[in-house]
């Protein structure tokens, strides 16, 4: 069985670790930095096998010198010359073997422009998306532009929705706070804001979501529901879902 665990890093970063529970050799996912990757591996006495890299953020490869140089992983990532480090380039449609297990690559660029995500299909299916996708949010357009954005965002609402979703942050308050303002009859946002405060409260982790938890939460996925057309101002016959998603990405920078 393969199992997903969180290391928390820097204010409200997730690195992900991945390993088959019979096997020492681990995956870790956007290494942010080193120093609590390192702590785990040798207070656990586990091997270093892989990285996965979904982007060229600092907060997300920041310690990919230094695990490099001390534990010399396979790493794989987005085909980005100024990533340093990288082994394997992948791109769309690519896949690759990770702890025993076929991932599929997919291109999920707005957030940036060389952004990827990594899903394995299965039982459970494993979805790593970096900041493409958030709980109830998705991320900061800072390289691409809205339809690339609501492109990837709606390529990931179409895998099953038991697919577990490992973001990259932890916002998931903040952005069912703003989930509520643009999703105000959604009576599943309160529900699961509530739920998200008391995990919070605990030090637990609010993640991983499901893409089928996203569907019925995040505003960004939910843009053609007459709630969030209200609260957007996107009521016109002329107005789409693009139009919608664009606004509400513009809202949430503001709110």
């Amino acid at each position: 069985m393969m199992s997903v665990t969180p290391i928390p890093a820097l204010s409200d970063n997730y690195i992900w670790l991945i390993r088959q529970d019979t096997s020492q050799s681990v995956c870790v996912v956007d290494p942010g930095e080193a120093a609590p990757v390192i702590d785990i591996l040798e207070r656990e006495a586990l091997t270093l096998d892989t990285i996965l890299i979904t982007h060229h953020h600092q907060d997300h490869v920041g310690g990919l010198d230094a695990l490099i140089k001390r534990y010399s992983p396979r790493v794989i990532g987005p085909d980005n010359p100024d990533i340093q480090g990288i082994d394997v380039r992948v791109r769309d449609g690519d896949q690759v073997r990770i702890m025993g297990r076929l991932f599929d690559v997919m291109a999920t660029p707005g957030h940036t422009l060389d952004h990827i995500s990594y899903f394995a299909p299965g039982i459970p299916a494993l979805l790593f998306c970096g900041d493409t996708l958030f709980c109830a949010g998705c991320g900061r357009l800072f390289e691409g532009t809205p339809e690339q954005m609501f492109s990837s965002l709606n390529r990931l609402a179409e895998l099953p929705e038991d697919t577990l979703v490992f973001a990259a942050h932890e916002y998931t308050q903040a952005n069912l706070t703003f989930a509520r303002a643009a999703d105000p009859d959604n009576d599943a946002v309160t529900y699961t804001l509530q739920e998200c405060e008391k995990a919070r409260a605990l030090d637990r982790p609010t993640l991983p979501s499901t893409i089928g938890r996203e569907l019925t939460i995040n505003p960004y996925l939910r843009v053609g529901t007459d709630s969030v057309r209200q609260a957007a101002g996107c009521q016109g016959s002329n107005d789409d879902n693009l139009a919608t998603f664009t606004t509400l990405r513009e809202w949430k920078n503001r709110f």
